[in-house]
C-alpha cells in the first residue's frame, strides 16, 4: 500500500447560501449526516470562508451510517468514507471532509488530499455513568469500543475486563452505555469537544497507556485532483505542522499494512528547539503494535528535523514514517498485525 500523498466569515451560514455557478463559485461540502460529522464540514466551511465565498453544506449517508454490524476484516477500509468520496465523483459535491483516522492510506487515483487543518485533542476518554478512573472499574467491567486498538491498550493495563463491540454515532453509543449495555465507553476527546459535552463525565486516558490511532484528532479534505480552483481555495486552511504530524503516523500504517482494523497506535508531535543561534524544529514519532489480547506490544520512536518552510517537508515526514515502521517489523510486528485482521 503506498503512502499517502499530501499534498471573513459571511453573516448567513454556509449551510444556507445557495448554490450557483457565478464567479467566484460556491464550493459544495459533501460529509456524513452525522452531528460530529456536521459539526466537522460546518468548521471547515468558516475556515474556507475567510478565502472565499461561504460553502454550502451536502449531508450523504455512509454505509457506515446504517449498518451498524461490528466492523470486520471484510467491510472496514473506507466504510465511513466511499460515499463521500462517490460524491465528488459524481459531481454531488466539490469538498470531501473526512476524519483522517477513517481515511484509507491509499489514495484515489482521481482525488487529492489537500489540506488538513489544525489538529484537535489527540486523547481518548473513558466514559462512565459516574466517571470513575480505569483503575477504579470493577473487575470484568464491561467495556465498549470499537477499535481494536483501543481494546488491546485496555487489556494490556486490565486484562480482566470484558471489552465488547459498539457500533452508533456518539449519541447512540452514550445511550446504550445508559441503558446498562456497558460500564464504560471510550471515545475521543476531539468528538467530545467537537460536540459541547462538556459535562459528559469522563477521564482522560494518558498517552502513555492509551497511544492514539493514526490520524486520531485531524481532518483530511479531499477534492478532485483536477479541479483547480477547489485545490488553490481549499489548500490555503492547510497547516503544515498538523500535517507533516498525521504524514508520518499515516505513512507508518501504509507501510505496516495495518488498514483501520489492526491494534496500531502512533502519534506525531512537532517542537521547536533552540540549539545555539539556530532554533529548528523538530519531528518525533512514536508508535505502538499490539496482540488482540494486549499481552504484547511493541514500540518503536524516533525523530527528525522538520523545515515545513522547504520544498521537501513532505519527503521529511514520509521518510520517518517508513524509518519507525520498519523498528517495528524488525521487532516482529508483521505476524501481530496479520492476527489482527
Amino acid at each position: 500500500m503506498p503512502a499517502p500523498d499530501q499534498s471573513s466569515i459571511s453573516d448567513r451560514q454556509p449551510s444556507d447560501q445557495p448554490a450557483g455557478e457565478s464567479d467566484p463559485r460556491v464550493l459544495r461540502i459533501a460529509t456524513r449526516e452525522s452531528p460530529l460529522a456536521l459539526w466537522q464540514a460546518q468548521h471547515v466551511a468558516q475556515l474556507l470562508a475567510k478565502h472565499t465565498i461561504a460553502p454550502r453544506i451536502v449531508p450523504m449517508v455512509s454505509s457506515g451510517d446504517v449498518d451498524m454490524r461490528p466492523i470486520d476484516g471484510k467491510r472496514s477500509v473506507g466504510v465511513f468514507t466511499k460515499r463521500i468520496q462517490q460524491a465528488l465523483l459524481d459531481d454531488e459535491g466539490d469538498v470531501a471532509v473526512h476524519s483522517m483516522k477513517d481515511l484509507p492510506t491509499e489514495a484515489h487515483p482521481r482525488l487529492r488530499m489537500v489540506a488538513s487543518p489544525a489538529r484537535e485533542t489527540v486523547a481518548d476518554c473513558l466514559v462512565s455513568p459516574r466517571g470513575l478512573e480505569l483503575d477504579a472499574l470493577p473487575n470484568a467491567a464491561r467495556i465498549g469500543t470499537g477499535s481494536r486498538r483501543r481494546a488491546a491498550q485496555l487489556l494490556k493495563l486490565r486484562p480482566d475486563l470484558d471489552v465488547q463491540p459498539i457500533r452508533g454515532n456518539v449519541q447512540t453509543r452514550l445511550q446504550k452505555m445508559r441503558d446498562g449495555e456497558y460500564d464504560a465507553i471510550v471515545l475521543a476527546a476531539a468528538g467530545i469537544e467537537r460536540l459541547e459535552m462538556h459535562d459528559l463525565p469522563r477521564v482522560e486516558l494518558p498517552l502513555e497507556c492509551m497511544l492514539p490511532a493514526p490520524g486520531q484528532g485531524a481532518l483530511a479534505i479531499e477534492v478532485r485532483g483536477d479541479d483547480a480552483d477547489a485545490v488553490a481555495v481549499v489548500s490555503q486552511i492547510n497547516v503544515p505542522r498538523s500535517t507533516a504530524c498525521t504524514l508520518a503516523e499515516r505513512t507508518l500504517l501504509s507501510q505496516l499494512h495495518g488498514g483501520c482494523l489492526a491494534p496500531i497506535a502512533a502519534l506525531g508531535t512537532v517542537s521547536d528547539v533552540s540549539a545555539g543561534e539556530e532554533p529548528h524544529s523538530v519531528l518525533h514519532l512514536v508508535a505502538r503494535v499490539l496482540s488482540l489480547d494486549g499481552k504484547v506490544c511493541l514500540e518503536s520512536e524516533a525523530d527528525t528535523m522538520l523545515d515545513v518552510a522547504s520544498d521537501d517537508w513532505q519527503s521529511t515526514a514520509n521518510a520517518l514514517g517508513r524509518q519507525v515502521a520498519e523498528m517495528l517489523i524488525d521487532q516482529g510486528a508483521k505476524p501481530l498485525i496479520e492476527a489482527g485482521r
